[in-house]
């Protein structure tokens, strides 16, 4: 069969807001505005033989649907089934851009992650066979809490894995919860700014974590600050999580080639596509290096492109999911996933076996797309200092906001 690429056209849409039940659960969606100016931006890939793809770009949808509107003249009369020679050309045409900036890899994630799709439709076999066929038929999931209550809610749901964080009372946080639910669930930190804590505060929280057994300590540090990752690697006995805002093999080869992450976290939406997470997973093997996809502001086509991903390479871990999310995500896709006993089924469905309700959404147009995180009352800034909104901050009022000592 030789198909030909005739158009690429973007779905932009504004996710709206989360129930208000789901608000508190998870630290990086309660601290901020980011749920407010939530946008999704879908694509589609059409051809001259009727078979469609379609993928998912995150980052800044907004203007990563400019870009792809200037890239996709370039691919018009190309096979979709030249995958890695497309991506090639795609980088070469942006790279006067910036080589890992975010923008042109969430445009290059987006159409990847279509042409696997129409690759898998037009031979008739799921994309994970495309990759070097399945390994596992389910994935583990993480959800989200920022209190006991919430983390007991998830285990009565079957989850098995929780996630919290942040830079306020983050040992005082984990403590609670892991009394709350024994030690039938692993537990994760995110400790992500803004502000970014200090690389020695970082330190210290992490040593004052060793006790609780965490599955890992997630982004302990501002992300540029790869010194500062080596520093906490080499001083906290955790396995270390980073990389949710890096693209291509190339942002994330010092984490993997000098081993200063642990578990390595790609954004399945903006790290290059299914073509680079599946060469991340390859040089994160030869480390021993294990993958654990960012979902946290996904969208739900990105989560099947993760989950293909997934099922075919042998050191996946763990996929982070938002469980209660707006409720416009289970209604703009179909099928739509749901977790069991802790677990995504792998579709099996051809190509990524997915679609989106178009009519829902134009139904919903994109919104602003960036706001200043946080809050006063969250805590997260010092007292006086949220209007400075700096980038990193030593904390103060240390025996009582950093819990370092036993309370017991």
């Amino acid at each position: 069969m030789h198909v030909k690429i005739t158009e690429i056209r973007t779905f932009l849409m504004h996710a709206g807001n989360p129930p208000p039940d789901a608000i508190a659960t998870a630290t990086t969606t309660a601290r901020g505005h980011t749920w407010s100016y939530r946008n999704w931006l879908f694509l589609k890939v059409y051809t001259d033989e009727g078979i469609t793809g379609i993928g998912e770009c995150s980052g800044w949808p907004r203007v990563i649907e400019t870009a792809i509107k200037d890239i996709s003249p370039l691919l018009a009369g190309e096979d979709p089934f030249d995958i890695e020679r497309i991506w090639q050309k795609i980088l070469v045409a942006t790279m006067g851009h910036g080589m890992t900036g975010i923008v042109g890899s969430g445009a290059m994630t987006g159409i990847d992650m279509a042409l696997w799709d129409i690759k898998g439709k037009a031979l008739k076999t799921p994309v994970y066979n495309l990759l070097g066929g399945k390994m596992r038929d389910r994935i583990r999931i993480y959800g989200h809490a920022g209190t006991p209550e919430r983390a007991l809610s998830l285990k009565a749901r079957g989850i098995t894995a929780v996630k919290t964080g942040g830079v306020v009372d983050t040992v005082g946080k984990v403590e609670a919860i892991r009394n709350a639910v024994g030690d039938e669930m692993d537990i994760m930190v995110d400790a992500h700014g803004p502000p970014w804590f200090t690389t020695k505060d970082a330190i210290l929280i992490g040593k004052a974590l060793e006790p609780y057994d965490l599955l890992f300590y997630e982004d302990p540090v501002a992300p540029e600050n790869v010194e500062a990752l080596a520093r906490v690697q080499d001083s906290v006995d955790i396995p270390i999580a980073a990389g949710e805002r890096l693209s291509h093999i190339w942002g994330a080869r010092q984490l993997i080639e000098r081993e200063l992450v642990d578990v390595l976290q790609p954004d399945t939406g903006r790290a290059g596509g299914i073509t680079q997470m599946k060469k991340l997973a390859a040089l994160c093997e030869g480390h021993y290096i294990l993958m654990a996809p960012h979902s946290g502001s996904l969208g739900p086509v990105a989560e099947f492109a993760a989950l293909h991903v997934m099922a075919a390479i042998p050191n996946a871990l763990i996929l982070e999911r938002v469980e209660d999310d707006v409720p416009i995500r289970y209604k703009v896709i179909e099928p739509v996933l749901k977790q069991e006993k802790g677990y995504l089924k792998v579709p099996d469905a051809p190509g990524l076996g997915v679609d989106i309700n178009e009519e829902l959404v134009k139904a919903n147009p994109s919104k602003g797309n960036v706001s200043v995180p946080g809050d006063p009352a969250d805590g997260a800034y010092e007292p006086g200092t949220f209007d400075e909104h700096v980038y990193f901050q030593q904390r103060y009022r240390r025996g009582k906001t950093m819990r370092l000592r036993s309370h017991g």
